[in-house]
């Protein structure tokens, strides 16, 4: 199974000028834990709740006044469309993260990827795993 299979294509960007504020309003609305921070085009960096919880509130800096750009993750650890859905597991555990862009041939993000997309997708795809889980269903 390939990344372009499992894949969200809806991606919103945030600016590295934007303040942490507005990146918490941002995941906020779209119930996100993660935004890349650039354009589609040039990818800086990522920017997490976790990175918002830690870098800003932990060190005590004014949401509003503390800049993306300043707070954001580096480097940027990307697949490809064409990568397979182990070869992106494997990254994801390597580079310890939850979710990451993805990239076409030309290197522009065109989507994201997360663990639970790709829960769902070997979930969904095992035919083993739905075979028992529908074999406990029907015992209860």
């Amino acid at each position: 199974m390939r990344v372009s299979e499992v894949m969200s294509r809806d991606v919103e960007f945030i600016g590295p000028d934007a303040s942490a504020r507005d990146a918490a309003i941002l995941m906020g609305e779209l119930d996100v834990g993660a935004l890349p921070v650039g354009s589609a085009a040039e990818i800086e960096g990522v920017v997490t709740d976790r990175d918002l919880l830690y870098r800003v509130v932990a060190a005590g800096l004014d949401p509003n006044e503390t800049r993306v750009g300043a707070v954001l993750s580096r480097p940027v650890v990307a697949c490809s469309e064409a990568d397979t859905v182990r070869a992106v597991m494997d990254m994801m555990a390597t580079h310890n993260v939850r979710r990451m862009p993805v990239r076409d041939a030309a290197g522009a993000v065109t989507g994201w990827i997360t663990l639970a997309d790709l829960s769902r997708a070997l979930l969904l795809g095992s035919d083993a795993l739905q075979t028992s889980l529908k074999a406990m269903t029907e015992e209860a």
